[in-house]
């Protein structure tokens, strides 16, 4: 009798210890991409912290994929500031995907703009929400 439930004891925590490699492992697929949103209309905020810590992520390789989701008032002020525009080119280069919402393009003005700097123009609501439910690492400037 003893050594059935020893057995069976053995048995639950092995099953167990499966599962939870399992889950682990499902986890850590989503872990390695960052989504930094980038929505502040502030210059200072864009230089100093989010294209700063998002290119960094990037280089250091603290985060496998990085993505830099430009998003309301941060999409007219990459259009019309030239330093922004080559800190973004320099963050592409290393490997950043960027992406932007075009319905908030289209209401500033900057859709064409965005897209002469090579930003991915489109409807951000559903892929934020992938990202999301994807679990990916978010945060937001």
């Amino acid at each position: 009798m003893k050594i059935r439930l020893l057995m069976l004891v053995l048995f639950l925590i092995t099953s167990s210890a499966k599962f939870l490699q399992a889950q682990e492992v499902k986890t850590n697929m989503t872990s390695d991409t960052l989504v930094v949103v980038w929505s502040s209309g502030d210059p200072e905020v864009a230089t100093k912290a989010c294209l700063m810590y998002a290119h960094a992520a990037k280089k250091y390789k603290w985060f496998n994929e990085v993505i830099l989701i430009v998003w309301g008032p941060s999409e007219k002020l990459l259009a019309e500031n030239a330093v922004l525009k080559e800190k973004v080119a320099a963050m592409k280069k290393d490997g950043i995907i960027v992406e932007a919402c075009v319905a908030c393009s289209n209401m500033y003005n900057v859709t064409n703009e965005l897209k002469v700097c090579q930003v991915d123009v489109k409807g951000m609501g559903v892929p934020l929400t992938r990202y999301l439910k994807r679990g990916y690492k978010i945060v937001s400037y």
